[in-house]
């Protein structure tokens, strides 16, 4: 009954992972068509940002076409969470793990990916040993530093959710930034703040949040600030709220940018200078190499134990929140 997920709540959790570790140390398959078994696990930190509902969107087309069933699976970086995907993926349901981000322990997920396909979405990198759809976060951050040098700003800032290892994306753009901002003799200010997993979970705006008090403790403390860039386009959002509820205006006083390039940045009343990553082609980009490493007889037995990299090019997409700025 375990094998054939019915009627799962009638055991216990730990007798649920026995079965499925025993049946995966013995091989066992079970009787059922080998459609039904071809679920793919897709594991992101959460779905509010519509970065991860859109790259998510974009594997669920592909997954269609190619005749896969998807279970989405958020942490919202938290390890705990992560490890228990990773123990979960050893059901023989899962035909292959999708990770809509870098991994926080990716030793770990390179232990499973000896059971079964892997593939991660996020930060261009070469130590993480997996198959990888990879963006190039360094070069982002370079295309906004050049637009804004080019508009003739001299003193901006970067605001950033957590910033550390596990984010390797928001560390790598600001690093981007600042070697073209210095490289050119103008000045990077830095606003960060730290949040907790749990923060994550119980509070739906956090980015939002983040970037209007970041920008509020910017506009006290760095009046010579004249551009904002945001982690991403979410954090952009609160930024551009906070500048509007302090007075000025955009792009007259300040200028932001932002990454990713969702959806609603193109909207008339939002008009965000961001960064396009061509996140959909990349969902299903994933889908497309999960689905080929699930079908070793195709690819020449030298490549199966190759590790595959895949980079979109980044593109600056220059809207209304950008401009000159003000006379001194």
């Amino acid at each position: 009954m375990i094998l054939t997920g019915k009627n799962l709540n009638r055991f216990s959790d730990a007798t649920i992972e026995r079965v499925y570790e025993t049946a995966k140390t013995m091989g066992y398959q079970t009787k059922q068509p080998k459609k039904a078994r071809q679920v793919i696990l897709i594991v992101c930190p959460s779905v509010i940002n519509p970065y991860f509902a859109t790259i998510i969107q974009g594997m669920e087309q592909e997954a269609k076409i190619r005749g896969l069933k998807t279970m989405i699976f958020t942490t919202y970086w938290d390890v705990e969470k992560e490890r228990y995907a990773c123990e979960f993926a050893k059901n023989p349901l899962v035909c292959g793990v999708i990770f809509a981000m870098i991994p926080q322990q990716p030793e770990l997920v390179r232990a499973l990916s000896e059971y079964l396909p892997i593939i991660a979405v996020g930060d261009k990198q070469n130590e993480v040993g997996l198959d990888t759809i990879d963006v190039n976060n360094f070069k982002a951050g370079t295309l906004i530093g050049e637009h804004l040098l080019c508009l003739g700003h001299r003193s901006i800032a970067y605001v950033s959710t957590s910033l550390n290892k596990d984010h390797s994306a928001r560390v790598r753009r600001y690093e981007g930034l600042k070697h073209c901002i210095e490289e050119a003799g103008a000045k990077l200010h830095l606003y960060t703040t730290e949040i907790s997993s749990n923060t994550e979970l119980n509070t739906v705006d956090i980015e939002h949040q983040s970037g209007r008090e970041l920008t509020n403790r910017c506009l006290a403390e760095s009046p010579d600030v004249t551009a904002i860039v945001a982690v991403n386009d979410m954090v952009a959002y609160g930024v551009i709220d906070a500048i509007k509820e302090s007075g000025k205006e955009i792009p007259q006083d300040l200028s932001v940018c932002g990454f990713d390039n969702i959806y609603p940045s193109s909207f008339r009343g939002v008009g965000l200078t961001t960064v396009e990553h061509y996140i959909i082609e990349g969902g299903q980009r994933a889908v497309r190499l999960l689905y080929e490493k699930m079908q070793p007889r195709i690819r020449p037995i030298h490549e199966q134990k190759a590790v595959t990299r895949v980079e979109f090019e980044n593109e600056l997409i220059v809207r209304s929140s950008t401009g000159a700025p003000p006379a001194r």
